[in-house]
């Protein structure tokens, strides 16, 4: 090893200072982090609790009126939408039919605009009315940038920007879950309305929900 210089030892003694104080900070950190109940970790993660306007015109928070407590199914979709919006949304018709004993009892279905400009409760309104959407099913509205901030805490992106911001490419998914035994879940909004309601319902089964997700993860026609 060369000889070093006072200057060089002094650089080492400070740098080892720094490396000290941040192992010693470890812990509080750690701890601050571990008081965090999982459910709170998940809820500052992925649930923004911005406020939005139902198709009835009703003001809601997101986690603590629609999500806090509940088992929920969650899409976004856009009135002026050609392609697989209209398909997702009459698919999803019968999986309420389907679900229809629980819908608007409890389980609630949530359907977010991406054109919040265009989309207001009126047109909303007229386009729920138009495709037969039944009770317990919510569309909704708000400002541009909370509906970009749930859009991502949800996880409808893509990896590619380019084809992220282009919102005819979005998503097809269903986002579902029980948000009390933090039980969540995704499945393509145009597959089988019966493989989709039976998705859904393993978000309400805690024992056998780990088991049967792995399923639900395989794409069905």
């Amino acid at each position: 090893m060369k000889n070093l210089s006072r200057r060089e030892l002094l650089g080492m003694g400070a740098a080892a200072a720094a490396v000290g104080a941040g192992l010693l900070a470890l812990p509080s950190e750690k701890k601050a982090w571990a008081s965090t109940l999982p459910r709170d970790l998940i809820r500052e993660d992925h649930f923004p609790n911005v406020l939005l306007t139902t198709h009835e015109g009703e003001q809601v928070r997101f986690y603590d009126d629609l999500v806090k407590d509940k088992f929920v199914t969650i899409n976004f979709v856009y009135t002026s939408c050609k392609a697989t919006c209209p398909l997702i949304t009459a698919n999803l018709v019968r999986v309420q039919k389907i679900l229809s004993e629980r819908v608007g009892r409890d389980l609630f279905m949530y359907s977010i605009t991406l054109d919040p400009k265009r989309d207001t409760p009126k047109v909303l309104k007229k386009y729920a009315k138009t495709h037969g959407v039944g009770k317990g099913w919510q569309f909704l509205t708000g400002k541009p940038e909370d509906i970009e901030l749930l859009r991502r805490g949800l996880g409808f992106t893509w990896a590619d920007p380019a084809r992220d911001a282009n919102k005819d490419n979005h998503t097809g998914n269903l986002r579902y879950g029980n948000e009390p035994l933090m039980l969540w879940g995704a499945v393509p909004g145009l597959s089988n309305p019966s493989w989709v309601a039976k998705c859904i319902l393993f978000a309400d089964q805690p024992k056998t929900a780990q088991a049967n997700q792995q399923e639900c993860c395989t794409v069905k026609a």
